[in-house]
């Protein structure tokens, strides 16, 4: 399973809890890291009791600029699987080398792997293509998610096959509200033609491509743009009566209040990288939903 990293009206739901009971002649449970809180998630929601997960890049923090304690070291030492991103998440690029060799036995998994890579242009557009820098950000897609899982599965079952049955079970439960999920999201959009927003951090691309969406971004590859090109996106935004932008508070918002008091609106807060994943993708699309023009 080891792989090499790749650069390149309101809605609620709750996480199921998978049913299988604790088995006393169960094996130790299998020590695992991920680089980012929505991980933990995925990787709790299929392993269960059998699964001890560590969040790299804590909840607040930015993957873009994080680096590992002493602490977070010296715990990976002691861990057999690393689930990466594997889509070219900045920390991973920056730190993986050093992860490993803290730990050289650890297996790296790629969980990206049979998802299809998007590149966000400067136009907040999405377009597939494998000899670009990858937008990193596959997990907000829930059918990505569901492809993440299924890796996750697979590299459990690899570590523990005595627990496959229990890590199916747990997969097949997690896996059918992913797809809940996303139904419920396609019909959110499907009988609306008010589908464009304003977003800081094109965190958002993988979402957008699910559901058809338009979304204008301020931040381009990573950087500030320039005073005419945000003069540009300030003049399209009151154009399209846009009185929303949407920024996240793991990245730098500098231009975002400067932005809301031009176009006489207000900044919305979202997180991409939230722990509670499917709470937080639900909420994120009552907010969409409201605020798209």
């Amino acid at each position: 399973m080891a792989s090499a990293i790749f650069s390149c009206g309101c809605i609620t739901d709750s996480t199921p809890v998978a049913p299988p009971s604790k088995d006393l002649n169960q094996s130790e449970p299998i020590h695992v890291a991920v680089t980012i809180p929505p991980y933990k998630e995925f990787a709790e929601a299929i392993g269960g009791d059998r699964v001890t997960v560590m969040v790299m890049v804590p909840p607040g923090a930015s993957p873009h600029t994080y680096e590992p304690t002493s602490r977070q070291l010296k715990a990976l030492s002691e861990t057999q699987l690393y689930l990466a991103v594997g889509t070219g998440i900045e920390f991973e690029d920056a730190q993986m080398q050093k992860l490993t060799q803290v730990n050289s036995g650890m297996t790296i998994v790629d969980t990206s792997t049979g998802i299809t890579r998007l590149h966000s242009d400067t136009d907040g557009t999405s377009i597939s293509d494998d000899t670009i820098r990858c937008d990193p950000h596959a997990w907000l897609s829930p059918a990505n998610a569901r492809v993440i899982i299924r890796n996750i599965a697979d590299a459990y079952i690899a570590q523990s096959p005595q627990d496959a049955a229990y890590f199916e079970a747990r997969y097949a439960l997690y896996d059918a509200e992913l797809a809940r999920i996303d139904e419920k999201i396609t019909e959110v959009f499907a009988h609306t033609e008010k589908k464009t927003l304003l977003i800081y951090h094109p965190a958002w691309g993988y979402y957008a491509d699910r559901y058809g969406l338009s979304m204008i971004a301020v931040e381009a590859d990573g950087k500030e743009p320039s005073p005419a090109i945000l003069q540009t996106i300030i003049i399209t935004a009151e154009n399209k009566g846009i009185k929303v932008i949407f920024a996240s508070k793991e990245s730098p918002t500098r231009n975002a209040e400067a932005i809301a008091n031009e176009i006489g609106g207000n900044v919305v807060y979202i997180s991409p990288l939230a722990e509670n994943y499917i709470e937080n993708l639900m909420q994120v699309t009552e907010a969409f939903r409201t605020w798209a023009v």
